[in-house]
């Protein structure tokens, strides 16, 4: 008979569910490992609801085992370590992103690539080394190897940046690896919602001069006044769209409705890489003389591995870099995603766990 997730590890733990394809949260309780060696234990305090979990609740992808408890952006405090911890101490403030786990020995974890590891575990719904099942952030704490928590910058709020370990990270990531870093380039970012609104923020971090791509124009005084884009074009309009023809050295595409890039790859100058980070559910159309003429790329970016999210938050710190969110209790979660669902947030919301979630 199967074990069931209240009686699997040692340590009662509760948090909210959906428990099948309906997608209603409810309370659950379950449990999680005793602190290991060289594990960091941690109380939740804000968790970032990102649209993956969504899809996840709903099982959208068909890859959904209920009961699943979503969540991949967590901050939180440490309360206990391992006698083997070497990097964090009790009361230091942490966060954890999409990964608590992979093999730690294929190439991809070598050059600290995790994230493409074949072994890779989630932060929920995936199955953990030991058989057992991992659950996310929307609960009251968390036990993860410390080579997967993450040091959370003294300057950088809880709430607001807790998206960042998802959207932070999904942006950053494609702007260093394609070369799209260096000051002065001229960016492009379509949609102006989670990914996109921080993407702005980081390419403008990085010193380019960005411009917003978005379908309609209600967006425009939004990108250029408060999120201090440069440009803002109007993608349906073929006569704005001429007028940044061959001018942008890089793209980051965030949005994952079906949608033509071809218009975005005539925005492209010669050797020009347009990088999708949002996932339509049906392929893309892509010509190649579209590509054969001006060397241009079409690429793809996940999110980071564990050291380059690390990296991300120090800059994020930096520069002054947080999502921007609508910060709710977390019996507001449904709610929330049924707003989520429709594009009613701006841009993010972020569960209050500490404030909010009490066991009953």
């Amino acid at each position: 008979m199967a074990t069931s997730p209240e009686s699997e590890h040692p340590v009662k733990a509760y948090g909210y569910a959906a428990r099948d394809t309906s997608g209603k949260l409810s309370p659950l309780t379950f449990s999680r490992r005793a602190t290991g060696e060289k594990d960091v234990r941690f109380k939740i305090l804000y968790c970032g609801i990102c649209h993956s979990d969504l899809h996840s609740i709903k099982n959208e992808w068909g890859i959904t085992t209920y009961p699943v408890t979503p969540g991949h952006e967590l901050v939180g405090v440490v309360t206990e370590i391992g006698s083997k911890v070497e990097k964090f101490k009790i009361g230091d403030k942490v966060g954890v992103g999409c990964l608590v786990g992979s093999c730690r020995s294929c190439e991809n974890c070598a050059i600290d690539f995790e994230q493409y590891c074949p072994k890779q575990v989630q932060t929920y719904g995936f199955t953990n080394f030991d058989g057992t099942k991992t659950f996310g952030g929307y609960s009251d704490h968390m036990v993860a190897d410390e080579h997967f928590i993450l040091r959370w910058p003294e300057n950088l709020p809880l709430d607001s940046g807790a998206p960042l370990l998802c959207a932070g990270i999904t942006t950053y990531s494609p702007l260093k690896y394609f070369g799209l870093d260096k000051p002065g380039m001229k960016l492009g970012v379509v949609g102006l919602g989670g990914l996109g609104h921080v993407a702005v923020k980081m390419a403008k971090a990085f010193g380019a001069e960005v411009t917003v791509f978005s379908t309609t124009a209600g967006k425009k005084e939004e990108s250029l006044e408060r999120l201090k884009a440069d440009h803002f074009i109007v993608s349906k309009d073929e006569e704005q769209m001429q007028s940044v023809a061959g001018t942008l050295d890089g793209i980051i595409d965030t949005v994952s409705a079906t949608h033509p890039i071809a218009p975005f790859l005539s925005a492209l100058k010669q050797q020009g890489k347009l990088v999708l980070v949002g996932a339509p559910d049906k392929p893309l159309e892509v010509a190649a003389f579209s590509l054969i003429v001006g060397r241009k790329v079409v690429g793809g970016s996940n999110i980071g591995g564990i050291k380059e999210t690390q990296e991300m938050l120090d800059f994020a710190a930096k520069h002054g870099i947080t999502a921007d969110v609508e910060v709710v209790p977390i019996d507001y979660v449904n709610t929330a995603m049924e707003r989520l669902l429709k594009s009613d947030v701006r841009y993010r919301f972020v569960i209050d766990v500490a404030n909010s979630l009490k066991p009953t």
